[in-house]
């Protein structure tokens, strides 16, 4: 198995099921004659040429739009936002039309879409264009909802997203593109709404989703210094959400820390708790602890941007007290 970035990983899935596929096309802002804003599509253009890699205006809710019908007539778009903050001049299309036109439609009309790009804070890039929007889309019904948080889970995701028949938003991080990871030269899938554990431990469960995994991952070896001995989950989806694999974590552990990158309030982090505290409440020895970016909108100053985060010292912090070893 050989080692690849987190972006190519990306481009092997999109290549890998438009070759398998002809329905399948990528749409979006510089996708073509420039290879992607940050290189995810590289090489694609030369391969399928114009008619099935497809460079837009800067017109969000055009070519999600227009990209809406053409799944409703039976192709297969990819649809990529050069950040998920322009997806917010597309929510009436995406969530009218994509997220809701198999149940309007009764059944007539589906609606096998992907849409991917970078989501988040972390570089730099200011209040309007650091959002993290799964919070935001994760509410409507008709939409699942994937972070990949390797390059392993991003090939595998996506490979099955695209061949899902629903509306699949995949959020990516413009800070992990360059991560590499071993990835299979073979197609392969992961199913949507499974997730993983990915480190074993016996005091406390931390459960987080996309980036914020490797503050867990730092802030597990710091504790485990400390005799705290941490498991990790790794959701890979939203929604669908896995409690199963959350519950059975926390009914061994007892304890239970949710790391999400959205602000606290009406967030993915507080309906993981909230489902937590329902399906493990005679196994909690405390209430689920919830770790969030700071409930302001993002700085652009480096120093302010990466406190604002969750970090592996905010995480820390919130297993210590969460476990009453504060």
């Amino acid at each position: 198995m050989r080692e690849i970035a987190f972006r190519d990983a990306l481009r092997e899935a999109m290549s890998g099921e438009m070759r398998r596929d002809e329905r399948v096309f990528l749409i979006g802002e510089e996708v073509a004659q420039y290879d992607g804003a940050y290189k995810v599509s590289k090489g694609m253009l030369e391969e399928f040429v114009a008619r099935r890699v497809v460079d837009t205006p800067i017109s969000e809710s055009g070519f999600a739009g227009l990209s809406i019908g053409a799944a409703m007539m039976g192709l297969r778009p990819i649809v990529e936002f050069m950040s998920w903050s322009f997806s917010l001049v597309a929510a009436d299309p995406i969530l009218n039309n994509a997220a809701k036109m198999l149940y309007m439609s009764g059944g007539q009309f589906g609606c096998p879409i992907v849409f991917r790009g970078n989501n988040g804070a972390g570089g730099q890039l200011g209040s309007t264009h650091s959002w993290c929007v799964e919070s935001l889309y994760a509410n409507v019904p008709g939409l699942k909802i994937i972070i990949p948080s390797t390059p392993y889970t991003a090939k595998g995701l996506l490979t099955q997203a695209i061949r899902d028949d629903n509306p699949v938003f995949c959020l990516e991080n413009e800070r992990m593109l360059a991560l590499t990871g071993d990835v299979p030269e073979e197609s392969y899938t992961l199913p949507i709404g499974k997730a993983e554990l990915i480190r074993s431990g016996n005091d406390c469960t931390i459960v987080s989703f996309g980036r914020p995994l490797y503050f867990c991952l730092e802030a597990a070896e710091e504790l485990a210094r400390e005799g705290i001995e941490c498991e990790i989950i790794d959701g890979r989806s939203i929604r669908p959400l896995d409690i199963d694999t959350i519950a059975a974590s926390v009914c061994r552990t007892n304890y239970c820390v949710v790391v999400d990158q959205s602000w606290s309030f009406a967030s993915v982090g507080s309906e993981v708790a909230a489902e937590v505290h329902r399906v493990c409440f005679d196994d909690l020895d405390n209430y689920v602890y919830r770790v969030h970016s700071d409930d302001v909108p993002a700085p652009y100053a480096k120093g302010l941007e990466q406190e604002m985060l969750p970090n592996a010292r905010k995480i820390c912090e919130a297993v210590r007290s969460v476990t009453y070893n504060a």
